[in-house]
């Protein structure tokens, strides 16, 4: 069973990689590392990260990791992760972004710093690296009511001034994607473990101004999206306009438990619609 929650995929050379949080019982063991050719088999490749033993580390075992991405950095090489970070014993009151580096896509990665971007607190986040390279953080702050976006330096490790406001609506576990000259942002509202309404905002700027176009999804239990909860987007490698929803079933009580849905887009007058679908496969991108 894959154990790799509020996690993000990357494609390199002709890899997927998913990387997502290991969950215990209750507390949070580092980032798992899968690879698939296909999208279809997935072998486990280990763990990414792993928390220290260091009482001093920022990442001492009994902290919280959470929303692990992985970007890669074509000037430096370097595979660059970010994650929600919460330290031991403080609950969710430290609400901090971490970033850690690897020679490669599988580590392992070495842990590099945490902080608040931009002074910010920094709950549910996902990355995104645009057509020209540049990376944005995308970020829940103020406990969660505002979510904003930050660019981040060339090197990918570190968030520039540049951070901006997109809205302040109590939204959590962003989700954002390209299409053509449009940038689509799911994400879920505020309530705890228990599945809620999923929202789609579009803009021309990542910058905003964004604008909220309701709820995507389609089907039975759409109100509550499917019973998950948005983690990111996937891109299928060969494909034009081929995307992934990617969301976690929650089970609180045995975290390790907690299952995915993986649906794919499409696309109706110019906005993404997730429909369910109890089975399917990457031929219905060739439609």
């Amino acid at each position: 069973m894959i154990n790799a929650h509020g996690g993000g995929l990357l494609h390199n050379k002709d890899r997927y990689y998913w990387y997502g949080e290991v969950r215990g019982e209750t507390e949070s063991k580092g980032v798992n590392v899968y690879s698939s050719k296909d999208l279809y088999h997935w072998k486990f490749e280990g763990l990414g990260l792993q928390t220290s033993s260091d009482p001093k580390s920022d990442i001492v075992s009994g902290c919280i990791i959470e929303r692990p991405k992985v970007i890669f950095n074509q000037k430096t090489k370097k595979y660059v992760m970010w994650f929600h970070l919460e330290m031991k014993g403080q609950g969710y009151d430290a609400a901090r972004a971490a970033v850690a580096v690897s020679d490669k896509p599988t580590g392992p990665f070495t842990f590099v710093k945490s902080f608040r971007p931009n002074g910010h607190m920094s709950r549910d986040m996902g990355l995104f690296v645009d057509l020209d390279q540049t990376a944005y953080h995308i970020y829940s702050a103020k406990d969660n009511y505002d979510l904003r976006i930050s660019r981040l330096t060339d090197d990918y490790l570190s968030p520039t001034p540049q951070d901006t406001l997109l809205f302040s609506k109590h939204r959590e576990a962003p989700a954002l994607f390209r299409k053509g000259n449009q940038y689509f942002l799911i994400t879920s509202g505020c309530t705890g473990w228990a599945p809620n309404r999923a929202s789609v905002h579009v803009s021309k700027s990542l910058f905003g101004p964004w604008e909220m176009i309701g709820d995507p999804m389609e089907g039975p239990k759409s109100e509550l999206t499917f019973g998950g909860q948005s983690t990111y987007i996937l891109p299928v490698q060969g494909k034009r306009d081929a995307f992934i929803f990617m969301a976690d079933v929650w089970k609180p009580k045995d975290l390790k438990d907690s299952r995915y849905i993986w649906l794919p887009i499409e696309f109706r007058d110019n906005k993404p619609v997730i429909e369910w679908k109890d089975q399917w496969d990457l031929s219905v991108f060739e439609e």
